[in-house]
């Protein structure tokens, strides 16, 4: 880990010069510089006081280290087939994220399970085939190329009434697949 990088980082983002940064510190700007372009390292309570003067703690700072999986391949995707569907996760464990996406492959003449009232709101895209979106009472057709958009505050699933699959990108926000 190159703190001194991290720490020289976080100086620009508070629009402090390293002389600043000492001061507020009580240390040089030698010192800073060293530290900065990792020469040498500070002892905890240095630390500390650093980052205190820069707005965070030792558990932000070292916290930020664990950088998100950003890019998703086949491979990492979980899938779930049944007699009516497949359900691919696109994102494993994003039931911990704001949204969580899927690709659905919905056979011919199937439904997806009924889903009660919940909070959050969810979106799709038609990859392929057509669907029917089925809010309490209200249905609404949905082709290739077109795109959904609802409050999941009513019963509702996803039927498709063709002879042919349907494919589409289906995310819940929050999480609920």
């Amino acid at each position: 880990m190159e703190i001194g990088k991290k720490i020289k980082r976080l100086r620009i983002l508070c629009n402090l010069t390293q002389a600043e940064l000492a001061d507020r510190c009580e240390l040089t700007k030698g010192y800073i510089s060293q530290l900065e372009n990792d020469l040498t390292s500070p002892s905890i309570a240095t630390l500390v006081d650093i980052l205190s003067a820069l707005g965070t703690d030792l558990k932000k700072f070292f916290d930020d280290e664990v950088q998100s999986k950003i890019v998703f391949s086949e491979s990492d995707f979980i899938e779930k087939t049944s007699e009516e569907s497949t359900l691919n996760w696109l994102v494993p464990n994003a039931q911990k994220n704001n949204m969580e996406p899927v690709l659905m492959d919905l056979n011919p003449l199937s439904s997806t399970p009924q889903d009660m009232p919940h909070e959050g709101e969810e979106f799709g895209y038609v990859l392929s085939g057509e669907i029917e979106i089925v809010l309490g009472q209200n249905k609404h057709a949905c082709k290739k190329g077109e795109s959904f958009y609802y409050v999941a505050d009513r019963i509702h699933y996803i039927k498709n009434n063709k002879q042919r699959p349907a494919k589409f990108i289906w995310i819940s926000s929050p999480p609920n697949f």
